[in-house]
């Protein structure tokens, strides 16, 4: 028997649209779920939006569940909460977060699902597969006790790059951002804030989040010798460049990416991708990450709402987007 959904794609660059999609029942080993929220970020989201992703990119930005492909239409979205209707009875009823695009009801592998704790509210879980990005970049950049450390770019990943290093011991951070709205998110995040032109230097490590090329040249400035910049920006279809003359190499300063595909070396032994969405979603019980939600709309309003959230019309961290009842 298939059941009737909605499903939010994309038609081509710049144009979205809800369509009616078949839902099958599930099979063995597989779960109904029932949307009850999904998110959008301003980063990658909005590239994909207005067909952004190189071509030579296009299968290493699939993501787990899309369908289509880039740059349309396509059925794109990795930030989905929803409650378990059919399945192993140790998941029926339970709240779930996958990685799973905007639609109202979906049919998954179990282990496709990871449960929600029941510290978390289902509305803080939509921000599980930021801060599983967030963990993968800590794990890369191995801050130590005492560090000097700054965070450019106070997006959505940036914010919560800085929120799980407010917890570590003796560390100073300063999130730095050319808006002065982001502020108050930094008080709320229980980290220090400035402009690009105020940020502290000597930095141990700086975390680069901003997908600007001004950015990330700031944070070379920023660096103390033998510092780090961490690169966690994606910036699709733009070349980017960098001033690597002057003290570049006579500070021996390091530039080095990180990728939320692959599990850290640093950790890869050790956990999974199982691992590592469970400890974000252990992380987000932290009420303080409630700040990086910074707006709602209903399913409905999506077609509508990614052009001005692309264009930045609309300026938001994560914008949540909430359903009915699934129909």
């Amino acid at each position: 028997m298939k059941h009737t959904a909605r499903a939010f794609w994309l038609s081509e660059p710049g144009r979205g649209e809800i369509r009616k999609t078949e839902v099958p029942d599930p099979g063995e080993d597989e779960v109904l779920v029932r949307t009850l929220y999904s998110g959008v970020s301003r980063g990658t989201e909005t590239l994909v939006f207005r067909g952004g992703v190189p071509e030579s990119q296009h299968a290493a930005m699939r993501a787990p569940f899309q369908e289509g492909d880039f740059p349309g239409p396509v059925k794109y979205g990795y930030l989905n909460v929803g409650v378990v209707e059919r399945g192993p009875d140790r998941l029926v009823g339970r709240t779930v977060f996958c990685l799973y695009p905007h639609q109202t009801r979906y049919v998954v592998p179990a282990d496709a699902v990871t449960l929600v704790p029941d510290a978390v509210p289902a509305g803080r879980a939509v921000l599980a597969g930021t801060v599983e990005t967030a963990v993968n970049a800590l794990w890369d950049a191995r801050p130590l006790i005492g560090d000097r450390i700054a965070v450019v770019g106070g997006g959505m990943v940036g914010c919560s790059v800085a929120a799980l290093l407010a917890r570590f011991p003796g560390v100073r951070v300063q999130l730095v951002d050319a808006d002065p709205a982001r502020a108050h998110i930094a008080e709320a995040l229980g980290v220090g804030f400035a402009l690009p032109e105020e940020a502290r230097g000597d930095c141990d490590l700086v975390v680069h989040a901003s997908a600007t090329e001004r950015g990330l040249a700031r944070c070379l400035e920023l660096l103390t010798a033998e510092g780090t910049v961490l690169e966690l920006s994606w910036y699709g279809d733009r070349r980017v460049a960098l001033p690597l003359g002057e003290a570049f190499h006579s500070r021996r300063l390091v530039i080095r990416s990180s990728q939320v595909g692959t599990v850290s070396p640093a950790r890869a032994a050790t956990r999974g991708y199982a691992d590592r969405m469970a400890l974000a979603l252990e992380l987000l019980a932290d009420p303080a990450l409630d700040a990086l939600i910074t707006g709602e709309s209903a399913f409905e309003e999506l077609p509508e709402l990614l052009p001005r959230l692309a264009s930045g019309q609309l300026p938001a961290l994560c914008h949540r987007v909430r359903y009915g009842d699934g129909a």
